[in-house]
């Protein structure tokens, strides 16, 4: 009784199992019909003329555009400038809204721009903002060099000095307030410098510069020169006479 019993059972266990391997082929012979078209890859149900409609459950369904065609396929992961939005339904390719990236992470956030282009907060710009610095290695925008306002501009001075001259040179500053995210990264210019007008031409009290001197002296020497050249011509005049 007891071995009649256990081979009943063991037959029931056995049309089981035929009757889930038929299913398992039944499945697998449905997916093969679409075999010879290789958009039908990955896909639940596809059209010849469509390409897939339903994807598996862990691809993403792409609709791809060519010309006035367009047919869906099944990825397993989403191509450039797109991202893959999971939903109980079907998982999806959407595309990225920011201008010129390159791949996101969702709709307005991108991780990757286009070449060229640098990345900063989630966006793409062709310069980094103000107070961010390029990296041309990661093509992203870091935190630069922040510098205070500038200064008043200084006295108009030359060697030291604020007169005895025409022109000098005066000269504004001013301050690092915040160091660079990496060393490499250089600060901008601390310190500028214009040609001025001195208001004072001469010193007060004091000694005419050197070059003031010489010209005094080269005069002096000419008209010297000239006075002995003239004096010359009138002894010579006489002479003659």
């Amino acid at each position: 009784m007891q071995f009649r019993l256990f081979s009943f059972a063991l037959l029931v266990l056995n049309c089981m199992d035929y009757s889930h391997c038929q299913a398992s082929r039944w499945r697998r012979s449905k997916r093969a019909s679409y075999g010879p078209n290789p958009i039908c890859k990955g896909c639940l149900s596809c059209s010849k003329d469509n390409g897939c409609i339903r994807c598996q459950h862990k691809l993403f369904f792409f609709l791809r555009r060519e010309g006035m065609r367009q047919y869906g396929e099944c990825l397993h992961s989403c191509p450039s400038g797109y991202y893959g939005l999971r939903a109980p339904d079907m998982n999806r390719c959407s595309r990225c809204r920011i201008e010129n990236c390159d791949s996101c992470f969702s709709r307005d956030f991108c991780t990757k721009c286009k070449a060229g282009f640098y990345l900063h907060r989630g966006r793409c710009f062709g310069e980094c903002p103000d107070g961010f610095a390029s990296l041309e290695e990661t093509m992203e925008c870091v935190e630069g060099c922040e510098v205070g306002p500038w200064s008043e501009w200084g006295t108009c001075s030359r060697n030291n000095k604020t007169c005895g001259f025409k022109w000098g040179l005066e000269t504004r500053t001013r301050q690092i307030v915040k160091k660079p995210a990496k060393d490499t990264i250089p600060c901008p210019t601390i310190a500028e410098s214009r040609r001025c007008k001195m208001a004072v031409r001469h010193c007060p009290g004091g000694r005419r510069t050197a070059k003031t001197k010489d010209k005094r002296k080269k005069k002096k020497n000419l008209m010297e020169r000239a006075q002995k050249q003239h004096s010359i011509f009138l002894a010579t005049d006489r002479a003659s006479q």
